[in-house]
């Protein structure tokens, strides 16, 4: 059961994220201001989901059935709320997901996002499908911190030349990580698309890091290309071939959890693509806890999707994330105000997030654990 549509604080979102999820005054106003200005194309390509858009509002919605105790008397005046991830030191247990094309939410698009998240001191995974190269945009968000940690979203394309390549472009940039996307083995079907159909970007924005590649033109584009042939070997291929940390990000199933500590990967992210690839699949927080008890420990294991609250950050560290990524709050505040409105989500969510463990009778990310978890209404522990 989630908050009642009284409850002080937090506001119901009328059509975005599936309907009927609660999220911050700030972050609300932000998206209401992108709705505004986007063009509605535009805007469902960022907001939609796959199929019927049921997973898409079940990812916030299981954040609202679960509630933490608060230990008392224990606490600090002052929370450190930093972490230690994989290729970074984030200032603040929240990190930037991957989504494409941010240009279509604002002129400045990536540059600005990196600039923001770096001001932050926090990580930006930047997608494979930027509208600004990786070069760009590791050199944008060093302009703000020469430290400033940025990872590298990656689809393995059928061509390993192809992949090869990318990887070499990421590294060359400075990219401290490799988030793998490896939930997409086919494009996902999505209901907006049928109503607002996206099938062309404008003339001046495109995917810029697949620019120049092995096998095309110079200067031509390539196609990001799904697979269902991708496998385990692949992995261990890419793992051969770089240095830096890899995390796989689509994980839902325990036993892939698994496999992915077995294959040397450093991290792996609880994701179902921000209910954008599959409808029947689990919203990321139901399927976070046997990820986390699967793993034991071994390697790092972060969660995204339906984090619209600094309460909601706090549960997943509870649930035992070390970490979680947002994606459409972000593009929300690009859209409405560029690098501000990016600095005023992240900003919001770590004042949240601060408040949330102070009220935990929490000094760090450690006191939050899963005795604190409660399924609301029944009282039972996770």
């Amino acid at each position: 059961m989630g908050q009642g549509e009284g409850a002080p604080g937090v506001v119901a979102g009328e059509d975005s994220d599936g309907g009927g999820w609660r999220v911050t005054p700030a972050l609300e106003q932000l998206r209401r201001r992108a709705k505004d200005v986007l063009d509605p194309v535009h805007y469902d390509y960022f907001a939609g989901g796959a199929g019927e858009e049921v997973v898409l509002g079940e990812n916030p919605r299981a954040y609202d059935r679960l509630a933490l105790r608060p230990r008392i008397l224990r606490g600090s005046a002052k929370r450190d709320l930093s972490v230690e991830l994989p290729g970074a030191r984030a200032s603040m247990p929240v990190f930037v997901s991957p989504t494409a094309f941010h240009k279509l939410a604002h002129p400045d698009g990536e540059l600005a996002t990196a600039r923001a998240v770096a001001a932050a001191g926090t990580v930006l995974v930047s997608s494979m499908a930027a509208s600004v190269p990786i070069a760009e945009v590791t050199a944008a968000a060093r302009e703000v911190d020469r430290d400033a940690a940025v990872w590298f979203q990656l689809y393995l394309q059928n061509s390993r030349e192809v992949t090869a390549c990318l990887v070499r472009r990421a590294e060359e940039a400075g990219c401290s990580a490799f988030v793998v996307t490896v939930d997409s083995p086919v494009f996902a079907r999505r209901a907006r698309e049928r109503t607002h159909p996206f099938s062309d970007l404008p003339a001046h924005i495109a995917a810029e890091n697949m620019r120049d590649l092995p096998g095309s033109e110079p200067g031509a584009l390539r196609d990001v290309e799904m697979s269902p042939e991708v496998s385990w070997e692949y992995v261990a291929w890419l793992r051969e071939r770089t240095s830096l940390p890899i995390l796989l990000k689509g994980v839902l199933h325990p036993d892939d959890a698994v496999l992915a500590v077995d294959a040397g990967v450093d991290g792996v992210l609880v994701s179902n693509h921000g209910g954008r690839q599959f409808d029947a699949a689990p919203a990321a927080a139901e399927a976070l806890p046997s990820i986390v008890d699967a793993v034991d420990g071994r390697i790092a294991v972060l969660v995204d999707g339906g984090v619209r609250r600094g309460g909601d950050v706090a549960k997943a560290l509870a649930l035992g994330a070390r970490a979680v990524g947002v994606g459409r709050p972000v593009l929300w505040g690009l859209a409405a105000d560029g690098e501000n409105g990016v600095r005023e989500v992240l900003e919001a969510l770590r004042a949240e997030f601060d408040h949330a463990l102070t009220l935990c009778g929490g000094r760090g990310l450690a006191d939050l654990t899963r005795d604190l978890v409660v399924v609301r209404g029944s009282g039972a522990a996770w």
